[in-house]
C-alpha cells in the first residue's frame, strides 16, 4: 500500500511567486532523511496547452510525498516529524500568505507501454476533482474501471495514477481538503504533455468522461515541473 501527501500552494495576486531557493534547498535535504518516504516531488508550474481546458493560474508550488504506509506519513507531518519541523521552523516562509491546502490520499497506479527514466524537463498533469459525486461509488468504479485504459493510450506517457480520498492526522498550519479524486499523468517535457492533449486520445477521453455520473464542481487541470526527491539512506 502506498499513500501520498499532497501540498499545494495557490497565490491569486501573484501567481509569479516562487518558493526561496534556499527553501527549495533544505525541503530537499528534508525529505532525503524523511523515514518512510520512498520518494518525493516537488512541483512548479509548466506551461503546456490542452484543447479543452484553462484553468488560470497553477499553485505556485507543490509537494507530493509517496510514503510505504499512512503511519510513517503521519509521523512527518506531526510534532517531531521532519517536515512538520522544516515548517514549524520557517523552512517555507516563503510561501507564507498563499492559499494553501494538504490531503493525504490512496494511491492507485496504473503500468504504461513505455516507461522511462526521469527526464530533467519532466512534466505532470495534476487533476483534480473536487466533488462531490452524487454517488461516489459508482462514480469511482466508473472512471477507474473506463479512464486509465484510455490514458495509458496518450503518446509519450512515462506515469499514470488515480488517487482517492483517505482520513489522516496532522499538526500542520495548512487547510486540510477532502478533494474526491486527483489524478496525474507524467511526460518528458511540457511539449510532450501538450502534443499529447492535442492527440486524439484527448478527443476519446473526452467521449468517456461525458459518459461518467454525475458530479458538482468539475475538475481542475495544472501542468507542473517535476523534480524527483529519493531518500539517501
Amino acid at each position: 500500500m502506498t499513500v501520498c501527501y499532497f501540498a499545494l500552494f495557490f497565490n491569486p495576486a501573484d501567481p509569479s511567486l516562487r518558493i526561496a531557493p534556499s527553501e527549495t534547498e533544505g525541503l530537499r535535504t528534508c525529505l532525503k532523511g524523511l523515514p518512510g518516504l520512498e520518494r518525493g516531488h516537488l512541483y512548479t508550474p509548466a506551461q503546456a496547452d490542452d484543447m479543452f481546458n484553462d484553468d488560470g493560474a497553477p499553485p505556485v508550488f507543490g509537494m507530493q510525498l509517496f510514503f510505504d504506509d499512512l503511519q510513517s506519513l503521519e509521523a512527518a507531518i506531526n510534532p517531531g516529524g521532519g517536515l512538520h519541523t522544516l515548517v514549524q521552523n520557517g523552512g517555507m516562509k516563503s510561501l507564507d500568505g498563499t492559499d494553501a491546502s494538504q490531503q493525504a490520499m490512496y494511491l492507485r497506479p496504473f503500468a504504461v507501454p513505455e516507461p522511462a527514466p526521469l527526464s530533467p524537463t519532466a512534466c505532470s498533469y495534476i487533476v483534480y476533482y473536487p466533488g462531490p459525486a452524487e454517488d461516489l461509488t459508482e462514480w469511482l468504479d466508473c472512471y477507474i474501471r473506463q479512464h486509465p485504459p484510455i490514458m495509458k493510450d496518450f503518446p509519450g506517457i512515462r506515469e499514470l495514477e488515480v488517487l482517492t480520498r483517505m482520513d489522516w492526522i496532522d499538526a500542520m498550519p495548512w487547510e486540510r481538503v477532502q478533494v474526491m479524486q486527483r489524478n496525474r499523468i507524467m511526460f518528458d517535457s511540457p511539449q510532450a504533455l501538450t502534443d499529447a492533449l492535442h492527440s486524439p486520445v484527448r478527443l476519446r477521453m473526452r467521449d468517456d468522461y461525458h459518459t461518467f455520473p454525475p458530479i458538482l464542481n468539475g475538475n481542475k487541470h495544472y501542468p507542473m515541473l517535476t523534480e524527483v526527491i529519493r531518500p539517501t539512506a
